[in-house]
């Protein structure tokens, strides 16, 4: 495994973000160990186990290998275009130096940090353009799998999964990273479980071209897979879909167990619509004159988005054997005659084999017998135990949208039967915390209790309980919005359910007085009282060849980035913390865990707004 501080590249969270001052007044009971100390890039904290090893994600790294030699010179003129355009909308780029001799030296090897930076946006636009239905441009993913087995003291490590460098060699020096892979946790007994991706490779589609030369494509052999680490010999061992026709089908593991039983889903059934246009020879994927000007697998990747229907699952790991798979089934009963691709999800399990996760289900939760267009617009946190799916007892309400809302979602179960998750207030549709207590209590009898918010809209989500009943999640704390980009700041918060006066608590609250973290979002605790966290701090920043940036002066430019982090409890001294000012500064970026994922490469400081 390769150190991570090495390959990760700074997001550039900055802003003029002037967040409302908050003061404190609370004795301090947890400290922060920020997991990577010296890492240079941002990351984020994942499940956690009874040692405080710790799965990271991050992405973003240095040096993206992009594939000059694919691109020809009307792409290289777009690229230059892009920076005339849009520089001006990012710190720390500018248009493009030399542009005659970009294309030279960009195919030598000697493309700038500014080139680079701009060449990968320009690939990443493409990626998502309708005028690369044919997979004619290489794809950029970019996701870190990341591995922390001792926090505070040594720096996260990159696991390679499913990546290969260009010519199909896995985990070769310089990888593709077009795979999206994912450390989902690692055991108390050390056995490490995910879900990553195969990498999208070149291959040459016909001559199509009046001059008889060749394009090129870019194809994956699979799609997302669970996967689990061999404890012993480190083999990285998938788990394979129950349908795998047609690009290798799909399957995910979100949680496992001290008993080796891992949770998630796999594709189960095919779209008759997709296969019908595979196999047509008129217009479809068996069409001559369509092969023509495609490859056959490119045909079919096109066609592989709702090609699959998945089910939850369940997969029982054992040593030197074959993953052991289980549909867990759905939780309606669809009418023989509906072709719809229904689905459901497991995302975690506890030691007794019970899980949880979220279903499909009927409008109408009365529904014995389904009409063949029976009404279908939600889905609904369920419980998965004894062969049944049970929804604890919702209400079914229907909401006016497009597609299929989430109407609620459980994320995890302790050993006690505590189920949490979020559901939605039926008045407002806001996304609120949930909790349901399974253990001792009839089937019919299951009820969602929702903790009182910081306010009546906050949105909230419930990630992870440990087994003495304590919650921790994310939480909306601000009361407005500053502006479209700028939603509602969240926080990491803590709920404890044996409290007999439990109150939803910002984390940052119980932290050493001034700190220079600020809580986003607490992803899992366990039963140590550990939290695994996302943070913001601020640190120097890196450009797209990690070299640090530095201001007129010769002094590093200091940003706000997303960062892992462990909170360790520590003893309640009794000293309380005279009422200090915490600030962030941002401008245009939220701190919201989604938005923090999704900005655009290296650079998020809109000189716009920072001139304005």
């Amino acid at each position: 495994m390769k150190q991570f501080s090495k390959n990760i590249l700074v997001l550039a969270v900055t802003s003029a973000l002037s967040l409302s001052v908050l003061s404190f007044s609370q004795a301090a009971t947890y400290k922060v160990v920020e997991v990577d100390k010296n890492a240079k890039g941002y990351t984020y904290g994942g499940k956690l186990n009874i040692k405080g090893e710790m799965a990271v994600s991050g992405g973003n790294s240095y040096n993206f290998p992009v594939q000059f030699d694919y691109l020809d010179e009307q792409d290289f003129n777009d690229i230059v275009y892009l920076a005339l355009t849009r520089h001006d909308y990012y710190f720390g780029l500018e248009e493009i130096e030399d542009v005659d001799g970009f294309e030279e030296r960009a195919k030598a090897g000697n493309a700038t940090a500014n080139d680079l930076v701009w060449s990968k946006m320009y690939l990443q636009g493409k990626n998502t353009s309708t005028t690369n239905l044919n997979f004619e441009y290489q794809i950029v993913a970019d996701a870190a799998a990341l591995l922390n087995l001792d926090p505070g003291s040594r720096a996260s490590e990159k696991v390679c999964i499913f990546d290969t460098d260009f010519d199909g060699t896995p985990c070769a020096e310089v990888v593709t990273r077009s795979t999206v892979n994912i450390i989902q946790g690692i055991t108390n007994s050390g056995l490490i479980f995910g879900t990553g991706s195969a990498p999208y490779l070149p291959i040459e589609g016909p001559a199509t071209e009046s001059d008889g030369t060749f394009k090129t494509h870019w194809v994956r052999e699979h799609g997302q897979r669970g996967f689990y680490i061999d404890a012993s010999s480190g083999e990285i061992i998938s788990v394979e879909p129950e349908v795998m026709e047609y690009g290798g089908g799909i399957s995910a593991l979100f949680d496992m167990n001290d008993n080796g039983t891992a949770v998630g889903y796999t594709s189960y059934g095919l779209s008759d619509a997709r296969v019908e246009y595979i196999k047509d020879t008129s217009g479809g994927c068996a069409d001559t004159d369509v092969l023509a000007t495609i490859p056959y697998k490119i045909c079919v990747q096109k066609n592989q988005s709702g090609m699959y229907y998945i089910q939850a699952s369940k997969a029982t790991i054992s040593a030197g054997s074959k993953p052991v798979t289980e549909l867990l089934g759905l939780l309606i009963s669809p009418h023989d005659d509906d072709d719809r691709a229904f689905s459901s999800q497991a995302l975690a399990v506890n030691n007794h084999g019970v899980a949880v996760g979220y279903a499909q289900g009927w409008d109408d939760s009365n529904v014995t017998t389904a009409a063949v267009d029976e009404r279908m617009t939600g889905s609904y946190a369920v419980l998965y135990k004894d062969g049944k799916v049970l929804d604890f007892n919702q209400k079914h309400y229907y909401f006016r949208y497009g597609y299929v809302y989430s109407f609620s979602r459980a994320n995890d179960i302790n050993d006690n039967g505590l189920v949490v998750g979020y559901t939605h207030d039926i008045n407002n549709s806001v996304k609120k915390l949930f909790y349901v207590k399974t253990t001792n209590v009839l089937e019919s009898e299951m009820e969602i209790v929702i903790p009182k918010g910081f306010f009546n809209s906050s949105v909230s989500t419930a990630f992870a309980v440990n087994s003495a009943g304590v919650i921790v999640g994310e939480a909306q704390i601000e009361t407005h919005n500053e502006s479209s980009q700028n939603p509602r700041r969240t926080v990491g918060f803590i709920y404890d359910t044996a409290s007999d006066s439990a109150v939803i608590i910002d984390v940052n609250t119980l932290l050493k007085c001034e700190s220079d973290y600020y809580i986003l979002k607490a992803s899992d605790i366990n039963d140590a009282g550990q939290i695994s966290a996302t943070a913001i701090v601020k640190v120097e920043s890196y450009d797209a060849k990690g070299n640090a940036i530095l201001d007129d002066s010769g002094e590093p430019v200091m940003i706000d980035v997303a960062r892992a982090v462990l909170l360790e409890p520590i003893p309640d001294d009794g000293i309380t913390c005279e009422a200090f000012e915490y600030k962030v500064e941002r401008q245009g970026a939220s701190f919201g865990s989604i938005g923090l994922l999704s900005l655009l490469a290296v650079f998020g400081l809109r000189r716009r707004k920072f001139n304005s």
